[in-house]
């Protein structure tokens, strides 16, 4: 028998690769430092265990690139090349997605962000798109890496970051007179592993929206990162080789959606014409 889940009543959105395309522009990053030291560029199969993992992730990369750089010299070096993010846009769908959930449903849902990069990043990516900013105005329903109530907290796969979130939620549905807000009634919109990982363990439904190079190395293996399955050893997946088969999105119809075996998550190829009421979302026309 299928599970039976609450309306969603909350959403939480991460940023970078969710919302716009700052994955692209990352990986340009990267890049730029790599060419620096005649390396390739940085694929995907590493990068998959890298996103909003942090110092970890970091370490990862450096061990895969071989350059003579600490995390610390690794960091500057991005921090010369932020000005890319200037550029940034919104991904396909999240105008159209962002507006219908913050002024069309019935009842009201309440929004936050939860991204694992700083609010000054954030800033600098999104303070020229006015759909950001008019959906996710109130300080309270953003929270960031370095929030100060994550300093002692882990990052994404870790569940900290988006219980945190439930907490400020919870609290502006009580303020308004409505019951405390349950984790089964929130919805995880995520690109990375990790995070798609972090929504599961907090007990989250999560919508899984991957880059298209994230999605190929993960062909084959979609229904593991949709059970949360991937580091059940405590390791990160090896993605060093692409699974011959076909990756069972491919199987799913157009406009349709991948779900989980517990139908707690599924992966989408973009956010383009979601589908509201099957997350019992209300939407008014």
């Amino acid at each position: 028998m299928a599970p039976s889940f609450p309306p969603i009543r909350a959403c939480i959105f991460d940023v970078d690769g969710t919302l716009i395309n700052s994955e692209d522009i990352y990986s340009d990053i990267y890049n730029n430092i790599l060419h620096e030291y005649g390396k390739p560029n940085y694929p995907w199969r590493v990068k998959a265990v890298q996103q909003s993992r942090g110092t970890s992730g970091t370490t990862r990369l450096l061990e895969w690139a071989q350059v003579p750089l600490s995390i610390s010299e690794w960091k500057t070096k991005e921090q010369a090349y932020t000005n890319l993010f200037t550029s940034s846009r919104l991904l396909p769908g999240v105008d159209t997605l962002l507006s219908t959930l913050s002024t069309k449903t019935s009842p009201p849902l309440k929004l936050a962000l939860a991204s694992s990069a700083g609010h000054h990043l954030f800033d600098l990516k999104t303070s020229h798109i006015p759909i950001i900013s008019a959906t996710f105005a109130e300080a309270s329903c953003q929270v960031f890496g370095d929030d100060p109530e994550m300093a002692h907290c882990d990052k994404k796969p870790s569940p900290d970051i988006f219980l945190l979130a439930l907490r400020r939620l919870s609290h502006a549905f009580v303020a308004d007179g409505e019951p405390e807000l349950k984790p089964e009634e929130c919805l995880v919109f995520e690109d990375s592993i990790a995070g798609v990982e972090s929504g599961k363990r907090a007990g989250m439904r999560v919508v899984w929206v991957p880059h298209p190079g994230l999605a190929e190395v993960c062909r084959g293996r979609e229904m593991d990162v949709l059970m949360g399955r991937t580091e059940e050893d405590g390791q990160p997946p090896d993605f060093s080789e692409i699974k011959p088969e076909i990756g069972a999105m491919a199987n799913a119809s157009e406009g349709d959606g991948l779900l989980s075996e517990d139908r707690r998550a599924e992966m989408r190829k973009s956010l383009e014409d979601f589908p509201y009421g099957k997350y019992g979302i209300h939407v008014q026309l």
